[in-house]
């Protein structure tokens, strides 16, 4: 039986970060495939096609690639407010798959968006809940913007942030860290993967990290482990999540499906605006089981099938009736 009770949302609920292109092998003497994502656009679209119709604040070129990333956005209901970048064309990451789906990727991308774009997006009804992650909190000058951004909303929305490790980006790990355990600590809930956490912290069990982190600021640390399902940490208390058993066709996309449909799942439980931070120490274990299952059942559908390709609610309540 679903756990969700929906509370009416006062305000938006907005992303924060970098849309671009996936540029994938097509297959032997097939070129390549141009698909739209971006961690963050990634997660926007999983809360649109969940039915939160967010609004995405992004950077996107006047060009054809800006273009299929926009039309790919509306088709999920996903507001788009965005600026052009100082290069004029849209970003893009060049991916290559291993033969297990795993991705890694070259980018082009520039991150400069203003603080009057993001203004655009939340000074009209408010903000319910705002998501920030990847490469846009990192990357300046619109990490700047962005960090200002969760420092206002602190304690007026949900906050929530998915660092998502980008070695290709910053590959000086002591130079980026700061900012974000900054932004950790300016958070509500932080998801991060066990390699996220190995690249951050070299050798530290990341259970530990998580309680470090908790002790900082959010209320709850969701560390996912892949196939190995997910832990989410609130403090001393651990809840473990199995993963769900399924062919991967790609792991594109699988982390930011599991961070949008955990949005949504907590969002549906009542943690949002400024009583989210209550909401979510009041949960119960099973509460917390429950929304992590449902990120993990929404994860194992994207990885299921090429891209990222975000599932819809009667998908994961099928998964969900599937797995018990």
């Amino acid at each position: 039986m679903s756990r969700r009770v929906d509370v009416p949302l006062v305000g938006a609920m907005v992303v924060v970060g970098e849309t671009l292109i996936d540029v994938l092998p097509a297959g032997a003497d097939l070129g390549v495939r141009e698909l739209p994502g971006g961690s963050p656009a990634n997660v926007a679209v999983t809360l649109g096609r969940l039915g939160r119709g967010p609004v995405l604040v992004t950077t996107l070129a006047d060009d054809a690639r800006g273009a299929a990333a926009r039309d790919w956005l509306a088709a999920s209901d996903v507001t788009v407010v965005a600026q052009p970048p100082a290069t004029g064309r849209t970003s893009t990451a060049a991916v290559r798959l291993a033969a297990d789906g795993s991705a890694t990727y070259d980018f082009d991308l520039t991150w400069d968006l203003s603080p009057g774009t993001l203004a655009r997006a939340t000074s009209t009804g408010g903000v319910a809940a705002l998501h920030a992650g990847s490469i846009a909190t990192v990357l300046d000058p619109g990490a700047a913007t962005l960090e200002a951004a969760l420092r206002e909303a602190r304690g007026r929305a949900l906050v929530t942030f998915d660092p998502n490790a980008r070695p290709a980006i910053t590959p000086h790990v002591a130079r980026v860290l700061p900012r974000v355990e900054r932004l950790v600590g300016l958070s509500d809930v932080v998801k991060a993967s066990d390699e996220d956490l190995g690249w951050y912290h070299p050798g530290a069990d990341p259970v530990e990290v998580a309680r470090t982190w908790t002790a900082s600021g959010p209320v709850l640390v969701v560390i996912t482990r892949g196939a190995d399902g997910s832990m989410l940490v609130r403090g001393d208390d651990v809840v473990t999540v199995p993963g769900v058993p399924v062919t991967v066709a790609d792991t594109i996309g699988a982390g930011d499906t599991f961070m949008g449909a955990l949005i949504d799942a907590l969002v549906g439980l009542g943690a949002h605006g400024p009583t989210a931070r209550e909401a979510l120490a009041a949960l119960s274990g099973e509460e917390l089981r429950w929304a992590g299952t449902r990120a993990a059942s929404a994860a194992a559908i994207t990885v299921s099938r090429p891209g990222a390709d975000p599932p819809t609610p009667a998908e994961i309540d099928a998964v969900a009736r599937a797995t018990g």
